[in-house]
């Protein structure tokens, strides 16, 4: 009868009302939980060397571009400062600690897996039969440190010389005398040539610009 009333002789009778049928909204989905930093490990990747600098932030570009920043800690060059004092001038520079390598720190899983061997100049992570290995802790306090200890460092000197290179000296006291490297100190950019004066060794320090290979 719908809507309508009737009448009866106890009065008006109110027609069955609809009933309303409530809507629940769905349940939003469970948020994914957050990873922390704690949960990752570092890794060790082979890449081309020299091109260590390139391949780091064309890695960090696809981990920005594949939306995986949750899953990517640090990726770094582990180097060292060093003058450069070739041409006359002293020029600061990093120096590789490891040529070819760049620690990851990541979360390991099928995906990232996947974005860090398809990036270019990537070789492999390191680890046993190209299974990837975390590295020990006490490795990445080591290497970490190094890095960290010799970035805040007095800047060495670059040295192309080794310890039992025949030399001469191109200028100074000692001009034209040959001798064999005794010593090298990277922080002071000397070197300790051992040469003959009055015929007996005479150890001397020598700024390494005097010196040249014979």
């Amino acid at each position: 009868m719908g809507d309508e009333t009737v009448d009866g002789s106890e009065g008006v009778v109110p027609a069955r009302k609809k009933r309303a049928v409530s809507k629940k909204a769905a349940a939003p989905p469970a948020a994914a939980p957050a990873v922390n930093r704690s949960d990752m490990s570092w890794y060790v990747l082979k890449v081309q060397t020299n091109r260590e600098r390139t391949i780091r932030d064309a890695l960090l570009k696809r981990v920005h571009g594949e939306k995986l920043e949750e899953f990517f800690g640090e990726i770094i060059i582990p180097s060292e400062r060093v003058v450069d004092t070739r041409s006359g001038s002293q020029r600061e520079q990093d120096r590789k600690l490891f040529p070819g390598y760049i620690m990851v720190q990541m979360i390991l899983n099928d995906e990232t897996w996947y974005l860090v061997r398809d990036t270019g100049g990537v070789g492999d992570f390191a680890g046993a039969a190209g299974k990837p290995l975390p590295m020990e802790q006490h490795e990445v306090d080591r290497m970490l440190g190094r890095a960290e200890q010799q970035s805040t460092a007095v800047p060495k000197v670059k040295i192309g010389f080794a310890i039992g290179d025949l030399l001469k000296i191109r200028e100074g006291t000692f001009e034209n005398f040959e001798g064999r490297v005794e010593g090298i100190d990277e922080q002071s950019g000397k070197v300790s040539v051992l040469i003959e004066i009055f015929g007996r060794s005479t150890p001397v320090e020598i700024d390494h610009w005097q010196l040249e290979s014979v």
